[in-house]
């Protein structure tokens, strides 16, 4: 962190983490995340205004449980936990922390308790909120000096002890589904930490370009893993800005694109963005990689090896044809939800799902990665490239998969259930388009079931695939909804996807939000 003033928030393992940080940035403040083992006397040299303990996936009396050095809670440095992170400073402190048979997950009511004044987390805030649980362990007994700030009815939701500037909530202000829970982390960083509101967009490309010049040096060269999405696009362009041309990008054809995408893209890149662009059809090498494979966890790691496989050749093909630095470093448009889904990052978090360009990679690479947006979210890199003067062809383009079309496929991967895949997915996207939701919605696909059904059609028997239609509602994609599309919307695509794709029969609408589920279906 070489912004002064900010936050540093120590992750105890929680998939909220990257959140906080962000809605930390959200408010202008700089913030970093460090692992919750990080040394105090390194927290003291980034010279922060404040700290935040994250929430975790264990409970503080767990054999193995993660820990802090206690001294960060000497740094007179403000301190604020959340969740599990109240949990420590509790045990830590000399409170107590128990499991509970009435556990807390979801929506709850929170009472700010005001017998003593208000707590400056909570000035100016109703004297009931709405909050977003997730923990089955409570606070029983304060520390000494420490006092409730907040009841639900089943437990202790806030508690601080204001001389030693140390506050804590039980429950997740950084989640939407917390009513004011940007105000209370405002209140924070502001009334108690007194941060100052200078970090911006501008800062962090200027940062992130001089960070990308020390790193590849003055001679190296990189290959860019370029898919034609937002992601790999700011990517691209800030380390353009880093290194210029000695950064060669390359678009793959896995075979598991959209309609018409590989060309499509390959134009626009070029038109678009004015990019160097070398296109490579590999979609039989991919394809033969995944007959036979069923289970998505292996999808995913084969076609993560293939990339790279792909891209070590294109390397040395290179170097060989030109004759100039070596390609050292691979660039990817890594965001922080893949990081957290597929790998424990600063702290001992929970793998979801394996991500094809974190978890999937293989162990041994012939490239260091160079990863530009890994503690980012789409909207913040949206936010980025527009700064970069990206178009909002780039920037609106709806998130696709890297393993493509695999994991939109349930079951072995063919040629033959990819091009009926890809004809029904083209049709849930124009009459998304069409209805002018689009840029409304946060995604909108098909997905291709090995279930059939039965059906009739033109007085005949008919006995045909299943296809799903997923349509979701997100600002980060850490949470999802499904959306509540018009009426006429599901009919037109339902009506058009069995008339005007042959194998289909059955159209379903998929309304499982995230949690419990993902968004994509492998």
């Amino acid at each position: 962190m070489t912004e002064r003033g900010g936050v540093v928030v120590l992750d105890f393992g929680g998939q909220y983490t990257q959140l906080i940080a962000r809605r930390i940035r959200e408010q202008h403040v700089f913030s970093t995340i460090l692992p919750c083992t990080a040394a105090p006397e390194e927290i003291r040299k980034l010279e922060p205004a404040g700290l935040v303990l994250s929430g975790g996936p264990s409970s503080v009396y767990d054999k193995g449980a993660p820990v802090c050095d206690p001294a960060v809670l000497r740094l007179d440095i403000p301190v604020l936990g959340i969740c599990y992170g109240m949990q420590w400073i509790t045990q830590q402190l000399g409170g107590k922390v128990e499991k509970v048979e009435r556990r807390e997950y979801g929506r709850a009511q929170a009472e700010i308790q005001e017998s003593a004044g208000v707590s400056a987390l909570f000035s100016g805030l109703p004297s009931s909120l709405r909050i977003w649980n997730s923990h089955g362990d409570s606070v029983l007994a304060l520390p000494a000096g420490f006092r409730a700030t907040a009841r639900t009815d089943n437990a202790v939701a806030a508690v601080e002890d204001p001389r030693r500037k140390i506050y804590a909530v039980q429950f997740h202000p950084e989640v939407k589904h917390t009513e004011r829970g940007t105000d209370i982390l405002r209140n924070f960083l502001f009334q108690v930490c007194g941060a100052k509101p200078t970090w911006g967009g501008a800062g962090f490309i200027q940062e992130t370009v001089e960070a990308i010049r020390q790193k590849v040096g003055p001679h190296a060269r990189a290959i860019c893993a370029l898919s034609g999405g937002v992601d790999s696009a700011v990517a691209a362009a800030l380390v353009h800005r880093g290194i210029g041309d000695r950064l060669t990008n390359v678009f793959v054809d896995s075979g598991l694109l959209r309609k018409n995408e590989f060309e499509d893209t390959l134009e626009m890149l070029r038109s678009r963005l004015g990019l160097e662009v070398i296109g490579v059809n590999a979609a039989d090498r991919f394809l033969a990689q995944l007959q036979g494979v069923i289970e998505p966890e292996e999808k995913r790691k084969r076609i993560g090896r293939e990339f790279i496989a792909v891209f070590a050749e294109k390397a040395r093909e290179l170097q060989g044809n030109e004759g100039r630095g070596e390609i050292r470093y691979l660039v990817q448009g890594t965001l922080y939800p893949d990081v957290i889904e597929s790998v424990s990052v600063k702290g001992p978090s929970a793998t979801i799902k394996t991500h094809h360009n974190v978890g999937g990679l293989p162990e041994s690479m012939p490239f260091a990665l160079i990863e530009p947006l890994r503690d980012l979210f789409k909207d913040e890199v949206r936010r980025i490239g527009r700064e970069l003067g990206l178009p909002d062809e780039v920037l609106e383009k709806h998130p696709f998969p890297g393993p493509g079309l695999a994991v939109r496929l349930l079951g072995e991967v063919t040629r033959e259930n990819l091009g009926v895949l890809r004809e029904a997915d083209a049709i849930v996207v124009e009459e998304i388009r069409r209805a002018g939701l689009y840029s409304k919605v946060w995604q909108a696909f098909a997905v291709l079931l090995p279930v059939r059904s039965v059906g009739v059609m033109g007085d005949f028997r008919t006995y045909g695939l299943t296809a799903a239609v997923r349509v979701v509602e997100s600002e980060d994609a850490m949470t999802a909804d499904w959306a509540r599309l018009p009426g006429e919307v599901l009919e037109r695509i339902s009506t058009r996807i069995v008339n005007e794709v042959r194998g289909v029969t059955r159209v379903v609408y998929d309304i499982t939000s995230k949690p419990p589920g993902t968004i994509e279906w492998e």
